[in-house]
């Protein structure tokens, strides 16, 4: 059984699914609102001769079916940035506020990261975390492209994230008092076995295997769990994957839902999906996992991904 023929069961229209999977993903941008409106990205593209089709789902998301995204002026000044389509969802879904404290735990690349401080309005304070020490210089550089200055960079294990080094103190009585105590809002666009990326990725499936994804799943739960702590209450963590399995979806909010003092709540979203299942492979989830979205490439013209939004309790 290949991984698309494992999840076939869990497919609204297994034949639209499999095309979909079969066609190359189309380019993407979206607007840096730091530094341009979605007017003025329109006129520098038209004036570029850059043809592009604006997403019916998001004023400032073009798609670019003649060019790559890096190939003109507007993305060199960081008035647009390369993302996937469907990995814009989860930052609008966490919607931070100016003013926020916020902490993307898996950020490197940089492309949800810098669009959260977008939607910050550049202002507040954006953590940016990566435990990949050669990845995160995709991010300063993303950052520095896109006029990003709220944004703190931090190297660690997310599983084990500690908010004392952001106040720059030595502990004790000396702390910074600068520091973090507890975040607003939190991102976890987890690791993940990126099975979603086919479209992307055509060699995506060539090392997959079911240990890969229950070993990944052991991390996910890990990071998850320590987003939930760091949130103070009443704060909200998105936990987003680019995969289909879901023992690295449902599976882990079931088990930081068993863990930890927190809700999945619904949430509006953009682009159509599908709830997430309750039941996998013989295991049954906690009945709220149905508050995820499931979205398959066939659904959106897009690539595959899973979006959930949690509340901290009180």
């Amino acid at each position: 059984m290949t991984p698309l023929e494992r999840y076939e069961s869990l497919v609204d229209d297994v034949e639209a699914f499999r095309a979909a999977c079969d066609r190359p993903l189309p380019a993407v941008v979206r607007v840096n609102t730091i530094k341009a409106t979605v007017d003025r990205v329109r006129t520098a593209l038209d004036a570029e001769g850059v043809a592009y089709e604006r997403t019916d789902w998001h004023p400032g998301v073009f798609r670019l079916p003649d060019d790559s995204p890096g190939r003109n002026w507007p993305h060199a000044h960081g008035w647009i940035h390369g993302q996937e389509e469907v990995s814009n969802l989860p930052a609008l879904v966490l919607d931070p506020d100016p003013g926020d404290r916020v902490w993307d735990a898996c950020a490197a690349p940089g492309s949800k990261t810098t669009q959260l401080a977008a939607l910050m309005d550049d202002r507040g304070l954006l953590v940016g975390n990566d435990n990949n020490l050669g990845r995160l210089s995709a991010l300063r550089h993303n950052a520095e492209r896109l006029g990003v200055t709220n944004l703190v960079v931090t190297n660690q294990d997310a599983r084990n994230f500690s908010l004392k080094p952001l106040g720059g103190g030595g502990g004790g009585d000396g702390d910074d008092p600068r520091g973090v105590d507890a975040f607003d809002r939190v991102l976890v666009d987890a690791p993940c076995s990126c099975e979603g990326t086919i479209r992307k990725n055509p060699d995506a499936f060539d090392t997959w295997t079911l240990d890969h994804v229950h070993s990944v799943a052991g991390v996910q739960k890990g990071i998850l769990r320590r987003a939930v702590q760091a949130t103070r209450p009443g704060g909200t963590v998105v936990y987003s994957t680019c995969t289909f399995a879901p023992e690295e979806n449902e599976a882990v909010l079931d088990h930081v839902l068993g863990a930890e003092d927190c809700r999945l709540v619904d949430f509006d979203a953009p682009l159509d999906g599908v709830p997430g299942v309750t039941e996998w492979a013989g295991e049954a989830y906690d009945p709220s996992v149905e508050k995820a979205l499931r979205i398959y490439p066939h659904h959106n013209d897009t690539g595959g991904f899973f979006c959930a939004k949690l509340e901290v309790g009180t």
